[in-house]
């Protein structure tokens, strides 16, 4: 097992890199100093969330991870919404508009502007006649500007009356008081085999927001829909509000220290404990040795996961420890290996 050097008088604080890494309790120096040690690493979590809009916590819990571990979690309630931007756009309302009028897409591990031209040229896209999201007559694009529509459209089996249309869920259709409760493992709990992002989510970003699995691509294409993502790689499910499926320049202001060894500052905390760093390096360089969940330890290092391209629909390819909870409420317990966090 690895543990975080303790600080010592006078010295520079941990990295908040190996503190959300790993936030490892050394229980041996007996129950005053472990006590310290935790309240010193809700501290150190506190600060990696301070551009979240933060309901309550960081608090520690007891947890059963996801598989079947009982362990120590920390527990933050958040509104999940960024305090620095405000999402969108999304959807395009007629095909002469340009890029600034929409979001992005994602295809074959590419990023695509969903503007004008890209919704008129569907159907070329894709090899399929069938693709149509607007009236040829006057270049009006289709798109879901209800709540109703919202909630038929952006589900796996898409309402027929939604099909070819352009799929939008606004901030408003989000209840004011809708909030997530992520219940994650101070210390990462070694799994028999990874486990599938689609469960819990990747994790969640400095700012509050879920880093989700990967969109379910296939349904809605399926269903001849576009259910784009605005600039900084996120839309709104009614359910989960505001959250990715990919990480764009959007998360490159992170309170937490830069790491030494080149890796740039921590983007957010998976739902397994580990870190969440770039996809890059801080020179712009692309690390080396990643295993199928995006992680490494370089070097004997903290093992830490980068954040796929932003085109890849797959903000981790998997988690390599247990994983904790998505709650709908604070007053929940987390038990992840009997229950599904909330719908992606």
């Amino acid at each position: 097992m690895i543990h975080i050097p303790s600080t010592q008088t006078g010295s520079a604080p941990l990295s908040q890199m190996a503190c959300a890494a790993l936030g490892t309790l050394i229980l041996a120096a007996g129950p005053t100093a472990a006590t310290a040690q935790t309240q010193d690493r809700l501290a150190e979590i506190a600060a990696f969330f301070s551009a979240a809009d933060v309901i309550s916590g960081p608090e520690v819990v007891d947890c059963t991870l996801s598989g079947g571990a009982e362990t120590e979690c920390f527990s933050i309630t958040v509104s999940g919404s960024p305090q620095d931007y405000t999402p969108g756009p999304w959807c395009p309302t007629n095909i002469s508009q340009g890029p600034e009028a929409g979001g992005i897409w994602l295809e074959d591990g590419e990023v695509h502007d969903v503007d004008g031209d890209f919704i008129a040229n569907l159907a070329e896209f894709y090899g399929d006649s069938k693709w149509q999201l607007f009236d040829p007559d006057t270049g009006d694009v289709r798109y879901t500007g209800t709540l109703e529509a919202c909630e038929a459209a952006a589900r796996p089996d898409v309402a027929e009356e939604y099909q070819n249309y352009c799929v939008q869920c606004l901030p408003e259709y989000v209840s004011d008081d809708r909030t997530l409760t992520y219940v994650i493992p101070l210390e990462p709990v070694a799994a028999d085999a990874p486990g599938q992002t689609n469960r819990s989510g990747s994790g969640v970003a400095y700012n509050g927001v879920r880093l989700d699995g990967p969109a379910p691509v296939d349904a809605i294409l399926g269903a001849y829909t576009i259910a784009a993502f605005d600039d900084c790689g996120g839309h709104i499910n009614p359910h989960v509000g505001y959250h990715y499926h990919a990480v764009t320049d959007c998360l490159e202001h992170s309170p937490a220290e830069p790491v030494s060894d080149g890796h740039g500052a921590q983007i957010g905390i998976a739902m397994d404990g580990h870190a969440i760093m770039p996809h890059t390096m801080a020179d712009g360089s692309h690390p080396e040795g990643l295993d199928a969940c995006n992680g490494h330890a370089e070097d004997g290092g903290l093992y830490h996961y980068h954040a796929g391209a932003a085109g890849s629909n797959a903000i981790l390819g998997c988690l390599s420890a247990q994983a904790g909870c998505v709650l709908d409420s604070p007053d929940a317990t987390c038990d992840a290996s009997a229950m599904r966090g909330p719908r992606p």
